[in-house]
């Protein structure tokens, strides 16, 4: 089979297009013909080493595809299942052995380029304004990269929760896409200071990191929440925790997805309630960039660039 390793961390370079032996799967795993892999920033820093793993390894963290066989011990899904996954490595392939405990079986209404594009970006946003900051009608959220593929889909479930939405993103025809999905008021942080524009808000929700954490401060209501779910432009440098109380006793949160599906049944739960959302059309997804698995290097230099909008998804 074809998949992408990396051998040395690294840039783009590193992602390899190599010829792998399909793998078998053991007693409590499936293996899965990947027709759909969702790409995202985790897998440009699992590539740069910002998140290390034992080399070489299969780069990926999100796909949809067909189960052709499952372990002796499997009992959840069944050859012929049409599934999706997240949070595993070793998406970037033709074919994927994975923990048949983490697969959910997608509704027949849904493609699998759908259901690729849905399960990280779409349950992230699902677990931020649902667990993480529990956004209420009426409430004014900031979100950062609001054409970003999160990013979209936070302004959407938002404004269904009934909020107001205010977001950020760097091209006028990204405001667009943002504006399109519901966002009340965008700001293009790229030429204008959001700080500026923009107070009193109950929550920042940000996946962009260093270059905004410290307006993102400025910008929140006494006792607000920063919700720092990514970190696009970078890490944040270490600040002393007395500035939150400065700032008028602020929440500070870096959730990640996996500890908001840590078992089955949530997982189960968070990600039939986002397919759910998308068969039924509250929820829309924008796939605006495809490429062949073998152009996985300049996915990765389109994601990294800023050049992308959406959910960017690579085809076996």
């Amino acid at each position: 089979m074809k998949a992408i390793q990396v051998r040395n961390v690294g840039g783009p370079e590193a992602l390899e297009y190599v010829e792998l032996p399909v793998p078998e799967p053991k007693a409590n795993e499936a293996l899965v013909e990947i027709k759909a892999i969702g790409v995202n920033f985790i897998d440009v820093y699992f590539r740069e080493g910002r998140y290390p793993s034992q080399l070489p390894f299969t780069v990926g963290q999100e796909a949809a595809g067909v189960v052709k066989a499952v372990g002796s011990d499997v009992t959840t899904v069944k050859p012929g299942d049409r599934v999706a996954y997240t949070g595993l490595q070793g998406s970037y392939a033709e074919y994927a052995v994975v923990d048949a405990s983490r697969l959910v079986v997608i509704p027949d209404s849904l493609d699998f380029e759908s259901a690729a594009a849905a399960m990280l970006q779409g349950m992230t946003a699902h677990y931020l304004l649902y667990d993480t900051y529990p956004l209420r009608a009426g409430e004014t959220a900031l979100i950062h990269a609001a054409a970003g593929g999160v990013g979209l889909l936070l302004v959407q479930m938002a404004k269904n929760l009934g909020a107001r939405v205010i977001g950020t993103a760097g091209s006028e025809e990204k405001m667009a896409l943002a504006r399109e999905a519901g966002a009340d008021e965008v700001i293009n942080y790229a030429t204008h200071d959001f700080a500026a524009a923009v107070k009193d808000v109950h929550v920042v929700y940000d996946g962009v990191g260093k270059s905004t954490f410290d307006k993102d401060l400025e910008v929140l209501r006494p006792r607000g929440y920063l919700v720092l779910f990514g970190g696009a432009s970078g890490a944040v440098p270490p600040f002393d925790p007395i500035l939150l109380s400065r700032k008028g006793s602020l929440f500070l949160t870096r959730p990640t997805l996996a500890h908001y599906i840590a078992t089955r049944e949530e997982l189960v739960q968070r990600a039939d309630a986002v397919l759910s959302m998308i068969a039924s059309g509250k929820l829309k997804l924008r796939v605006s960039h495809k490429y062949r698995l073998a152009d996985a290097q300049q996915a990765h230099r389109d994601l990294e660039g800023r050049k992308t909008t959406g959910k960017v998804l690579l085809i076996p």
